[in-house]
This record gives structure tokens, sequence and C-alpha cells, in this order.
């Protein structure tokens, strides 16, 4: 009897299963995945690569701790174009993928055009990083800052749902 094999679009439990333990212990082995998961090393082996392979993974990594790297202040910025063109929108994005104190930078709708999430030392660096390089990015004609006093969460997890039965978010 052959097992049904799930494709890109259905996964299984023990995918799904899977997925959540990776994403807290990207390091664990394939020995004590495949304990935790019900499968033997291979099988298991087997499915994290074609979870890579489908992308449903996209890449493993270490977390770092941004107060022991002095990027102990967190702040998101709002920032308005002068125009709305897909030109300055491509312009826009080349700059800013290439700042490395930008952590995120998402073009949204709303009241202004992008939200940008940057860590950096204190505010002098603050100061300096909306000054010197946000404010001069192509096409930015202002911004609002939102210095983070306390950080209650942050996670990259996302949550994998189990198999829907069709009333899932």
């Amino acid at each position: 009897m052959k097992t049904r094999r799930a494709s890109s679009k259905e996964l299984d439990q023990i995918d799904r299963h899977i997925l959540r333990i990776l994403q807290r212990e990207g390091r664990i082995s394939y020995v004590e995945l495949g304990e935790r998961v019900g499968l033997s090393t291979t099988p298991c082996m087997e499915r994290v690569r074609r979870l890579e392979r489908e992308k449903f993974i996209l890449s493993y990594g270490a977390r770092l701790n941004p107060h022991k790297l002095q990027a102990n202040l967190l702040v998101f910025v709002e920032i308005s174009l002068n125009t709305k063109s897909a030109s300055i929108f491509d312009e826009f994005r080349r700059a800013a993928i290439n700042l490395p104190h930008v952590l995120e930078c998402h073009l949204v709708s709303g009241d202004f055009d992008y939200l940008v999430k940057a860590r950096i030392s204190e505010m002098a660096s603050y100061r300096k990083l909306l000054g010197d390089i946000l404010l001069k990015l192509p096409g930015v004609r202002e911004s609002k800052s939102y210095i983070v006093m306390e950080e209650i969460k942050e996670t990259l997890e996302l949550p994998v749902p189990e198999i829907s039965s069709g009333d899932d978010l």
C-alpha cells in the first residue's frame, strides 16, 4: 500500500508539525526531529528537504540579541513620497534594500507609503539615520517616527494551522 504524499498545496499533519518545530529549533538534529514527529531519520530528512525544495522553509539562521550588539533602540518610521509612480517606488526600493540598520521596509496602503523598522544604538544614531539617510532616499517628502519604549512581543514564527476545516483566519 502506497502512502499519499503531501504536495506543496497540501501539507499533512507531520509536515505541519515539522514546520512548527523547525521554526523554534532550527538546529535540531534529524534524529530528534524524527522522534518528535514519529518518523525514522531518513523519511524525516526527506520531508525536510521537500519542504525546503518547495520553499515552505526559506532559510535557517541564528536570532541575535540586539542589546549585545549595540542595537538597543528600535524605531519605526512612516515614509511619505513626493509622487506615486512605479519608477519612484522602484528607486526607493533599490536604495532601501542596502541600508544595514533597516531590518524591514514595507510598501503599505494608507496615509503614508512605506513603513521602515530599524535598530540602532542610541538617539544620536537615530538622528543620523533619519536626517542623513532615510530623508535623503529617492522621492522622500516627509517622515513620522515611533521610538519603541518597551518591546512586548517580537517573533518570526508563523502560525502553522492544523489541516483546514474551512474556519481558519
